[in-house]
């Protein structure tokens, strides 16, 4: 895990365990989040999502709104970060 990763951020990722539905997890991010923050979060997934389908960078942008910037980011974690979009991702394409 991460050095970043303080007690707290594992006491939230504990939290965030313990939501047992899709509407448990709505009121606690709503609670948690502010709206722009939510969207944000959204937006990396969705952006993630395009590029594991291979599609590039300024259709991604004008399809989700999201910056060079962050779509770079979020490419990054894909190739190189810890599998954590890999993993929702692919645990998602399963359950569909």
């Amino acid at each position: 895990m991460s050095p970043h990763i303080t007690e707290d951020i594992k006491k939230l990722f504990r939290a965030v365990l313990t939501l047992e539905n899709e509407d448990e997890c709505a009121a606690f991010f709503e609670d948690l989040c502010t709206i722009r923050e939510l969207q944000a979060l959204s937006q990396r997934l969705c952006v993630a999502e395009m590029l594991k389908d291979g599609k590039k960078y300024q259709l991604i942008g004008e399809e989700t709104g999201a910056s060079t910037a962050t779509i770079s980011r979020v490419n990054r974690c894909l190739n190189y970060g810890s599998g954590g979009y890999a993993r929702v991702l692919d645990d998602l394409e399963k359950k569909k």
